[in-house]
């Protein structure tokens, strides 16, 4: 690694010298490339896809659709997150609330399926037992092409309900699974988790803002809040 230097641990007084020496100049650079990385991310983070997501969800909620977020590991932690803010962070009062839930959130059926059955089948399952035509179904995978994810899109689609897919660069298989794509301009896994978690929060402003215009006054009209 450049600029890393690798020693042999040392014995000292009082215990052992640390095995490891970092050089600061090498620590500033890759601080300065990861922040510019990610600042090139959000530069190029696709608006227009970002906006059909938002009126997916803003459909969804006025039929009276469930929202389902899924996905493995740090994707896993973002639809938790994200299930979070729809169904609070979203609130306009006076405005139907968003119905979401992640997948993620039930360990022990998650951890039944994947024992009894397949690993690939954890989110599968869930959503055979809830999923209706009028649902919307939010994956979110780094690579696009995690097998559990991409079986849980082909249940929803079968399902007759609306599809996102929440990916890095190129988008994998789910780019092309989904009814609504968006990728996140980076093929290195943390700048690409980065960038899905600003989906998340640009979606609850946009969603909030957009409700806060036009939600009812006490007259039976509309008005701006706030």
């Amino acid at each position: 690694m450049d600029r890393l230097r690798l020693i042999e641990p040392l014995h000292v007084a009082g215990g052992l010298r640390p095995a490891r020496q970092y050089s600061k100049e090498y620590a500033v650079d890759a601080i300065d490339r990861y922040l510019k990385e990610v600042a090139e991310m959000v530069a190029a983070l696709p608006r227009g896809d970002i906006r059909r997501v938002v009126q997916a969800i803003q459909e969804t909620r006025d039929r009276n659709g469930q929202i389902f977020l899924l996905g493995n590991g740090g994707s896993a932690s973002l639809a938790s997150h994200m299930a979070c803010d729809l169904a609070k962070t979203s609130i306009v009062p006076g405005v139907r609330r968003i119905r979401a839930i992640a997948l993620t959130d039930n360990v022990a059926l998650m951890t039944a399926w994947a024992n009894d059955s397949a690993y690939e089948d954890i989110f599968a399952e869930q959503l055979i037992n809830l999923v209706l035509p009028r649902d919307l179904v939010i994956a979110v995978s780094g690579s696009g092409n995690s097998p559990n994810v991409l079986k849980a899109v082909d249940v929803a689609r079968t399902a007759g309900a609306l599809t996102v897919g929440f990916t890095g660069r190129p988008g994998g298989r789910l780019k092309d699974m989904v009814d609504i794509s968006v990728v996140v301009p980076s093929s290195r896994i943390e700048v690409a988790e980065d960038g899905h978690l600003i989906l998340d929060h640009v979606i609850s402003v946009a969603l909030r803002a957009a409700e806060m215009v036009t939600a009812p006054s006490g007259d039976g009209g509309t008005r701006k809040r706030g």
